[in-house]
């Protein structure tokens, strides 16, 4: 209940103060989150350590901090959905590659759009639903009633339709066969039961949702990021489908597919280190 009425005055900070302010304050905040928050501080440390062994102690603090800020950024522009409309959008996000979503579109089979906890994926979504793309997101519920509905009625405010996880498997097939496009985000796995795969050279679960998505349906899985810029404006980019020919071996295919996925996110992650946003132990 507590965390449903520090969203709330997050809310009312974020819409009644200017941006930049706001942003000063979200950057404050997480510095003193970064100074207190032993565990996940140690948690960010040691999955940046892993991905790059190569870094600095100093280095690595330096990442750690700009983590910890990115989120509460993160954090500020959800807030500030109601003020997000078409003069923002213009003004604000670069859109680079839309043109591999309306060609998937055009083959009639729907889309799986995958994304990873990088950037700001819950802006992503809403900036897709605001450019009038038919667009339906899976969303992990929280277990909070309150904080839960609060999070849906962001998302909801700005044309995003939200499919909880747990009951997504025949929502997620109806509306891809209805030529729609399903969001997932793909790098982490929160039953400990999807597919093993290596990730930047180690062990780890990654959810099969995606790409068993993908095979049930025939739908294309495009990838696509809302990155965050150094003026703290956007840029959402969207990659090419991902390009597989399944053999007809279910758990053959299953682990090829989510395989490729993986390679992008090792990839954007390498470039985008600082707006990874995993506050837990990530390998096996």
């Amino acid at each position: 209940m507590l965390n449903y009425y520090i969203y709330r005055i997050g809310k009312f900070i974020a819409l009644v103060l200017p941006l930049r302010l706001v942003y000063a304050l979200a950057v404050f905040l997480a510095d003193l989150h970064y100074l207190f928050a032993f565990r996940d501080r140690r948690f960010v440390k040691g999955n940046l350590r892993l991905i790059f062994p190569q870094k600095s102690l100093s280095d690595l603090r330096k990442l750690s901090r700009l983590v910890f800020r990115n989120f509460a950024k993160y954090l500020t522009d959800f807030f500030r959905f109601e003020k997000l409309n078409q003069q923002f959008i213009k003004q604000n996000i670069k859109l680079e590659n839309l043109h591999y979503f309306d060609e998937a579109l055009a083959k009639g089979k729907g889309v799986v759009v995958l994304t990873a906890h990088l950037g700001n994926w819950e802006l992503g979504g809403v900036v897709i639903a605001q450019l009038g793309y038919p667009f339906w997101a899976v969303a992990l519920p929280h277990k909070s009633k309150k904080v839960n509905a609060f999070f849906d009625a962001q998302r909801n405010s700005k044309g995003v339709k939200v499919i909880a996880m747990g009951k997504a498997v025949r929502s997620c097939i109806s509306e891809i066969r209805n030529n729609h496009m399903v969001a997932l985000v793909g790098d982490r796995d929160f039953t400990e039961k999807g597919i093993v795969i290596d990730f930047f050279g180690l062990p780890t679960h990654f959810p099969e949702g995606p790409a068993a998505l993908s095979l049930l349906t025939g739908a294309p899985i495009v990838p696509g990021f809302m990155l965050r810029n150094a003026d703290d404006s956007f840029t959402l980019r969207i990659e090419k489908p991902v390009e597989f020919d399944p053999t007809g071996d279910k758990a053959k295919d299953l682990k090829s597919l989510t395989t490729l996925c993986k390679n992008i996110f090792e990839d954007y992650i390498r470039k985008y280190p600082e707006q990874w946003y995993v506050f837990r132990r990530f390998w096996i």
